[in-house]
């Protein structure tokens, strides 16, 4: 093997009580990329941030090219070529794309800048990204996910970064995008690039990684190269214990029709959604990104503007506003976990209650300690892993964070659960969890409205799965009578190609 451009021996990071890393240690080779694998909470965000400069080990050492490498902070790291392309995106909206890609960079001569070198670079890196014909006087904020992702790593490489971390690059990103980006990557690679590649999709890690480094609970517990150990294995690292099921199958019986959406309309989307949901049923929403799917789930759970339609529970038809909605048993778990899902810097029992203080409150004060129990039962219930019911949900992990947020539904006591890419940005023992959790809840008579962008998650937990093209439901089969060439078939076809039916 090549002599490592990176290397780090012995790290250990805490917080508080929490350990985050305990004595890890791993290599990243140039030319090579090196997938770090583990649960949420595992340690792999804490290790790139340390690796970038946001976090300060507490013990270990780090050196680059055989030099001791201690960054005093990301504009420290960058200097000496290390760069972090986060989950969420980090650029400045409101700039062009070549300010953006500029920011931070030291090339500037006497206080002035520098427009006709600064361009040339500009100009080089958005070749190499594969953005060659866009702008850089375009404004970055009126670009698309998948542009300002790569233009993210053109920033990365105007700095002379030598070494690129990313986490989660492809959470928010259609197929089409992912398969750009490992192009990407994989240029890079071949150009002596040092990557660290963190994803919970085992498919990516084995289509763009070479090697792979596994963490639990902050230890190094496996490494090796890619092609010499199964998915399976590396679950079991992952987990600590052998995953007899990705998708367990948890017994439960569709019963009688029970929610009727009919003709129901957004003023953009969905266009004349009709669809009849039953009890016990697990129903999948299916489409490419911008089909309408997440308009849908807002819709009905009337946090969108509805133009035309109706939404009956039992018959009864359910005025157009949340509160409605939500006393005649609906609950909404949001795509946009942080910036809408839950309260970030409040508490786990804060976020669990909120919007269901009635229980607790007489003559207007609130019993604290009979909230704290019931809340504290819910965390219980969904298996959050937390120090206690008093932390605050910044510092989960997103798996946990996503547990809390579906505790707040069932504690509003929702029989009909609007699920938004639920498993977005979890780990595969989570998601196993998770997915456990609906089909009990399934088997307890509740209706799960499930939005996914992962297709084999949709067939394999679903019982009926409809698919979103251009805001309408375009067509509804049995789970079973589904494949993934068919959905993406039914999600880009025409409305020639499917003779106009509906669901």
């Amino acid at each position: 093997m090549k002599p490592p451009l990176l290397e780090i021996q012995g790290i250990s990071k805490r917080f508080g009580p929490t350990i985050a890393l305990n004595d890890v240690s791993l290599s990243v080779v140039g030319g090579e990329v090196l997938a770090l694998i583990g649960e949420n909470g595992a340690g792999k965000s804490t290790l790139l941030k340390t690796l970038s400069g946001a976090h300060r080990a507490d013990s270990g050492s780090m050196s680059i090219e055989g030099k001791p490498y201690c960054p005093a902070g990301p504009s420290d790291a960058r200097d000496h070529g290390v760069a972090m392309i986060y989950q969420e995106l980090n650029l400045a909206p409101d700039l062009s794309v070549e300010d953006n890609i500029m920011l931070g960079h030291r090339g500037n001569r006497g206080g002035l800048l520098l427009r006709s070198s600064q361009r040339n670079v500009v100009t080089k890196v958005l070749e190499t990204v594969g953005l060659a014909n866009l702008n850089p006087r375009a404004i970055v904020g009126e670009q698309s996910v998948a542009t300002q992702q790569l233009l993210e790593i053109a920033r990365a490489l105007a700095s002379d970064a030598r070494i690129i971390l990313f986490d989660e690059p492809t959470s928010s990103l259609p197929q089409k995008d992912v398969a750009r980006l490992f192009e990407i990557i994989k240029t890079l690679k071949r150009s002596g690039y040092g990557i660290v590649y963190i994803s919970h999709f085992l498919e990516e890690v084995r289509e763009v990684a070479d090697r792979y480094s596994v963490l639990r609970d902050g230890n190094n517990v496996g490494e090796g190269t890619i092609d010499a150990i199964t998915d399976d294995q590396i679950i079991s690292l992952m987990v600590g214990r052998d995953v007899d099921e990705l998708y367990p199958a948890v017994p439960h019986q569709i019963g009688e029709a029970w929610v009727d959406v009919k003709e129901l309309s957004g003023s953009v989307s969905p266009k004349r959604v009709s669809v009849s949901l039953h009890r016990g049923e697990i129903f999948g929403v299916a489409g490419l990104v911008g089909a309408g799917r997440t308009e849908l789930l807002r819709s009905i759970f009337s946090l969108d503007a509805i133009n035309a339609g109706s939404v009956s529970v039992a018959g009864k038809k359910i005025n157009d506003s949340v509160r409605a909605r939500m006393k005649a048993g609906f609950g909404m778990l949001s795509e946009d976990r942080k910036g809408e899902g839950l309260a970030q810097e409040l508490s786990i029992i804060e976020n669990i209650t909120l919007g269901s203080l009635a229980p607790y409150t007489k003559f207007g004060f609130i019993n604290l300690r009979r909230r704290s129990a019931v809340a504290t039962e819910t965390m219980k219930r969904v298996e959050v892993k937390a120090v206690s019911g008093h932390q605050r949900v910044s510092e989960l992990s997103g798996g946990n964070q996503q547990k809390v947020a579906i505790a707040r539904i069932l504690h509003q006591g929702a029989d009909i659960l609007m699920l938004d890419e639920p498993t977005k940005g979890i780990d595969v023992g989570t998601k196993a969890e998770i997915y456990r959790r609906m089909g009990q809840l399934a088997a307890e008579g509740k209706t799960l409205v499930f939005v996914s962008s992962y297709l084999p998650e949709l067939l394999s937990v679903c019982d009926r799965i409809g698919v979103m093209a251009r805001g309408e439901l375009r067509e509804t089969r049995d789970a079973q009578d589904w494949s993934e060439d068919a959905i993406m078939a039914a999600a880009i076809a025409s409305d020639e190609l499917l003779g106009g039916n509906g669901p």
